[in-house]
């Protein structure tokens, strides 16, 4: 559908709109062709982002690169979010040292499913093109195979980072995971793209895509490449299994506290790559507003963009409750235990501990952490011990070291809390 000119924005404001945060693109300069052919002929970008449903749930490091794609739709282009049912069954071999498991086409479908319903948290759904790339894949012969197969050479597959050091070391690289980069770029001129989107670790598939629209007679795709969001500890990239994410689905308050806990440096990164706040503005907050003020108010944007604005502001008044006035919030998660999962048994045959006359149970406050999901292994619970970050009320427990307490009721029920993440243990029989 053509937009008439006066819709679209003057070009070198949507230049400065779609590079905020942006880590590359390539090239800047067919960017603004593109921009300029598009205001005058009234026809907008088809930009698209490809997503392989290898997990089922999405956290704040995958909405980079998809607040860039509702970017490009707030000025009025085609948004197109490809889920890779195809691609997904074939597997990204993006920064893997060996071959990464295949997922079945049951799960790539039940992934597909939550991606469609998460990325609307972002994207505006009536606006935005949802579309599969087993839609040409699946139909496509083994003569159109092959012939795509002979776009690309393996010395030139050998060029990406993780192959050549693969092949080098002598790991095994399978047959199919040279095919993934032509497949991907496939997408490109399946779906005759104008801008491609990814992180920064995409670089070599988003360029496959620029050759073989050339090979296929179209124009080149532009690509724009986002930044690797750092997670909570600010070092290594956000991701879940590292145990430092916010999974966009979490609760409110969990969401609060989580970017309360994060540096001041990093906070300005959050700003720049979670929100569509302008760049003059971040700079204007950074030289007038105090930092805590600053992070208070990039919780509330993040935690009314995955919930809602009266969520962001329960969250915000609950974390005050518990951090400013040391009180404990209503809806603060319960996690249930069996007393048995972390407990720290005396030398006494009974197995209890006798302190001022009574007999208590002991509890080892190290496994207690990691299964509250505070800390993500027994090292970082003793860390984390050990640095007087871990809080909880004396009037339950009675401390007997720095790393094990015993509870004075069976069942117990009490807030336990490291740094400014905070859950309710409830430990029973």
């Amino acid at each position: 559908m053509s937009v008439p000119m006066s819709n679209f924005a003057p070009v070198e404001e949507q230049l400065t709109y779609l590079k905020k945060g942006a880590a590359e693109i390539i090239r800047e300069s067919d960017l603004r062709a593109k921009l300029e052919k598009s205001r005058a002929t009234g026809k907008p970008l088809r930009v698209k982002l490809g997503m392989d449903p290898t997990a089922p749930d999405l956290h704040l490091g995958h909405t980079v690169v998809l607040r860039k794609l509702k970017h490009f739709q707030d000025l009025g282009h085609t948004a197109i979010f490809l889920i890779g049912d195809f691609t997904g069954m074939i597997g990204d071999p993006t920064g893997r040292s060996a071959t990464r498991p295949p997922l079945s086409r049951e799960q790539i479908e039940q992934n597909a499913e939550t991606y469609k319903a998460q990325v609307f948290k972002i994207l505006d759904p009536h606006k935005t093109v949802i579309d599969f790339n087993r839609r040409w894949f699946g139909p496509m012969s083994i003569d159109d195979f092959v012939k795509l197969a002979a776009k690309y050479t393996v010395s030139q597959m050998l060029e990406r980072e993780e192959f050549h050091k693969r092949f080098h070391e002598e790991k095994p690289i399978s047959v199919h995971e040279l095919l993934y980069p032509l497949v991907q770029g496939y997408d490109s001129v399946a779906l005759e793209a104008d801008v491609e989107l990814g992180g920064t670790d995409q670089r070599f598939n988003l360029l496959v895509g620029r050759e073989l629209q050339r090979q296929y007679g179209q124009e080149s795709q532009v690509v724009l490449m986002t930044p690797i969001l750092e997670g909570l500890d600010g070092v290594q990239k956000m991701s879940k299994s590292l145990g430092n994410a916010i999974g966009i689905h979490e609760p409110p308050l969990e969401m609060y506290g989580k970017i309360m806990s994060i540096s001041d440096e990093m906070m300005w990164r959050y700003y720049e790559l979670l929100t569509d706040v302008q760049v003059a503005e971040i700079e204007k907050m950074k030289r007038e507003m105090h930092p805590m003020q600053a992070k208070k108010n990039l919780a509330r944007k993040i935690v009314a963009d995955f919930h809602s604005p009266e969520a962001a502001v329960k969250a915000g008044e609950d974390w005050a409750k518990q951090f400013q006035k040391d009180e404990v919030p209503v809806e603060a998660e319960e996690v249930e235990i069996s007393v048995s999962e972390v407990e720290w048994r005396s030398p006494r045959p009974d197995g209890l501990w006798e302190v001022d006359g009574g007999k208590y149970r002991g509890v080892r406050l190290d496994r207690l952490l990691v299964r509250c999901g505070l800390a993500v292994s027994g090292a970082e619970a003793s860390r984390r011990i050990k640095e007087g970050a871990v809080r909880y009320p004396t009037d339950a427990l009675v401390e007997l070291d720095g790393r094990n307490v015993i509870v004075k009721t069976i069942p117990a029920r009490f807030s336990l809390r490291v740094g400014k993440r905070m859950k309710i243990a409830v430990i029973g029989p």
